[in-house]
């Protein structure tokens, strides 16, 4: 899958040793890419396809993407966000989110004779057959991850007597395996890269026949939006993140920019959640945010530091994304 093509970086950079010999100006470096990815723009025109088309009530699992301002407005247009299945009226209509469900989500929504629509990531659905091909020929599975999120849930569902999660460096300590010249390791595909190799590390030097997925289980918008963040946090005082607390990706996106060498990194839903103190004294400030947030939220904090002297704005451009995912079948004709 090419779907991403590494550019020039776009920082003008001062003479001397990152940020701290800046005297210009106060800038403003932009980090593309950011925001949607793929994933999140099929999943979002998902549900505004299925309103469309069918009215309002859609009702939909979860979170359709980890946004609030996304799910306020779609909520606004008719969308009603349900914990579980059993929430929804019989037949109607349900949309599954991004992240994923497990099969026994679906067969639950079976039984109700609901109608669903499944807007899972393809980025993700790999890794849901990944996990059922090696539960097939029984392989401990250990999924790098994070208890709770809904798309561990859903891929620790494909074969629960098989996966073990594995939720972080420290976890590995705890982890057994039947056999270990059948143990693989997959991932959530919104982690930390660099978190994410660490773990593998540890786990490989307990397991040292510990085979690596098919192919990279980090979506690829992930890791753009990380490379991007790792390239400008030298240069800035302050990086400043647009997403939702709930959002994996975007929380990372805050440890990646403290971890690569920007002096502050906070995480913001939209521009009224910046404190101006968080300004005082600094010339550059970068600018990115997570995989499920939409470009009117990034623009707001540029005009909201505009107005506090940032006006000149630097892209930083390490990847040109070109991926583009099909509409789920049962909504493909309304696109045309």
């Amino acid at each position: 899958m090419s779907s991403a093509v590494p550019l020039n970086l776009g920082i003008a950079r001062p003479a001397g040793d990152g940020a701290a010999a800046y005297s210009g100006a106060k800038r403003v470096l932009l980090a593309e890419p950011r925001g949607y990815c793929a994933g999140v723009d099929r999943a979002v025109e998902t549900v505004e396809k299925a309103l469309e088309k069918h009215g309002a009530p859609v009702y939909v699992r979860k979170e359709i993407v980890h946004n609030r301002h996304v799910v306020e407005t779609l909520a606004d247009r008719g969308a009603i966000f349900v914990d579980e299945t059993d929430q929804v009226p019989e037949g109607a209509l349900l949309v599954f989110s991004a992240h994923g469900v497990s099969p026994a989500v679906h067969a639950s929504a079976a039984e109700r004779n609901l109608r669903t629509i499944d807007a899972t990531c393809p980025l993700v659905t790999k890794v849901h057959q990944e996990a059922k091909r090696f539960a097939r020929d029984d392989y401990d599975i250990l999924l790098i991850g994070h208890e709770g999120h809904e798309e561990v849930e859903g891929t620790a569902g494909e074969a629960p007597d098989h996966v073990q999660l594995v939720d972080g460096p420290d976890a590995v300590e705890g982890v057994t395996v039947r056999d270990e010249s059948k143990v693989i390791w997959l991932s959530q595909t919104t982690l930390s890269v660099d978190e994410t190799m660490t773990t593998v590390a540890r786990l490989r030097e307990k397991f040292p026949t510990l085979q690596d997925p098919p192919s990279d289980d980090i979506c690829y918008a992930t890791q753009n939006r990380q490379v991007a963040v790792k390239a400008m946090a030298p240069e800035c005082d302050l990086v400043i993140v647009v997403g939702s607390k709930n959002s994996s990706n975007s929380v990372r996106l805050v440890e990646v920019a403290l971890t690569a060498g920007a002096k502050a990194s906070y995480l913001v839903d939209y521009a009224k959640e910046v404190d101006p103190a968080w300004l005082d004294g600094i010339k550059t400030v970068g600018i990115t945010s997570g995989a499920s947030v939409p470009e009117i939220l990034v623009q707001g904090v540029i005009d909201l530091l505009a107005e506090h002297g940032f006006a000149d704005v630097q892209p930083v451009t390490t990847a040109n994304e070109t991926l583009v995912f099909s509409l789920p079948r049962e909504l493909r004709a309304a696109r045309a």
